[in-house]
């Protein structure tokens, strides 16, 4: 597959397809811009100084890197330039390890003043990093220092599979032999919503040509492991799982919560295997998850009332935390389905308003994907 290749692409718009006014489409889209980078009461996009800006946590009050790499990914796909490198130095200046053991990784949650609040990355702000930075490459053009975009995406990538070799501290955030990303650094357990076949089909043509194969084998060894983790009747994934994709039970040592139901890491699952169908089209079984999870939430999505359920469907708690992430993912999992419910969850998504409150991050930043997604402005670049 050649650069080419994967930049001439179609590009769905579903909000189209079921007949909304493309005009629309366009203004709703710009409102959604606005409200996330620009209102006073409901942006997270907040700058700093003259060159910096974060993306901010709002029900936390912290800055995570899956926030600011989400805001580089939306920020290159709707042209932002000012805003992609004002986000991207504030990650380098304050989030980036430059010693250590996670030397090369980025802290993955500071406080609003730059203070890191742990020392420890988390693997998914860093595809997301990679990914956004090779696309600002693709759009804009390599800068120099930190803005040479591409070199920083391949330096990236070359510490996440060879930290801890020859030398190196620390180790890979992948497993080197199953090819499955970790949910953290040394961990032996994973995270389905972490898995991203359709950013690794991109790593294989554009990270370092040593790691092609291994980035190529990562994407179907990624697709398949999310057919094993998706729920047979419910298409529910686990928060975490085990390397073969039953639910992770175990006890961690940092935490009394439970992990291993469908909770708020989980709702991204869907959507990722959505967009990895909508680019490159390849399906593993883990395309059949889609039309179960449209199917088993369609009568709780026309309540609005989502609970915290286990994987089996079981009610395991009160109302979820996100339910707007919940609307928003399932929406966007047609991308990869023709049932009988996907309509109605796309119509269901167009109407439903963004998220706010205190809460609001986190359900927005799946929002604005979603949106990208369905109306076609989620694109290889």
């Amino acid at each position: 597959m050649h650069m080419r290749t994967v930049m001439e692409k179609n590009y769905r718009n579903v909000f189209a397809e079921l007949g909304i006014d493309k005009e629309q489409i366009s203004r709703r889209l710009e409102e959604i811009r606005h409200t996330f980078f620009y209102d006073d009461r409901e942006k997270v996009y907040f700058p700093v100084g003259t060159d910096m800006a974060y993306i901010m946590d709002t029900g936390n009050c912290d800055v995570r890197t899956e926030g600011m790499s989400y805001g580089m990914m939306i920020c290159v796909q709707l042209d932002m330039k000012e805003e992609f490198d004002r986000l991207w130095k504030w990650a380098k200046t304050y989030m980036w390890m430059d010693s250590g053991y996670n030397e090369g990784y980025f802290a993955w949650s500071c406080g609003l003043d730059g203070e890191k609040n742990d020392n420890g990355p988390a693997p998914d702000g860093e595809e997301f990093f990679a990914m956004a930075l090779f696309f600002a490459a693709h759009r804009w053009g390599d800068g120099t220092g930190i803005f040479a975009y591409s070199r920083e995406a391949q330096s990236l990538l070359s510490a996440c599979l060879h930290k801890g070799q020859g030398g190196r501290p620390g180790g890979p955030m992948w497993n080197l032999e199953n090819h499955q990303i970790l949910f953290v650094v040394g961990a032996d357990f994973t995270d389905p919503s972490y898995h991203l076949p359709h950013f690794y089909e991109l790593f294989s043509l554009w990270a370092a040509q040593e790691d092609s194969a291994f980035w190529k084998q990562a994407a179907q060894a990624s697709r398949e492991y999310l057919a094993r983790a998706c729920h047979p009747v419910t298409g529910f994934c686990a928060e975490y799982a085990e390397f073969d994709g039953t639910p992770m039970s175990r006890r961690l040592p940092w935490t009394e919560d439970r992990h291993d139901w469908f909770y708020s890491d989980s709702y991204r699952t869907a959507a990722n295997i959505a967009l990895d169908y909508a680019w490159f089209g390849e399906d593993r079984g883990q395309r059949a998850a889609v039309d179960r999870i449209q199917e088993f939430l369609a009568e709780d999505g026309r309540k609005g009332d989502y609970a915290i359920y286990e994987v089996d469907g079981r009610i395991a708690g009160s109302a979820a935390l996100h339910p707007v992430a919940i609307t928003a993912t399932v929406a966007q999992a047609s991308l990869a389905s023709d049932n009988a419910y996907t309509r109605e969850w796309v119509e269901r998504f167009w109407k439903l308003p963004m998220r706010t409150g205190d809460r609001r991050y986190y359900d927005n930043c799946l929002y604005f994907f979603a949106f990208l997604a369905l109306s076609g402005n989620y694109r290889i670049w």
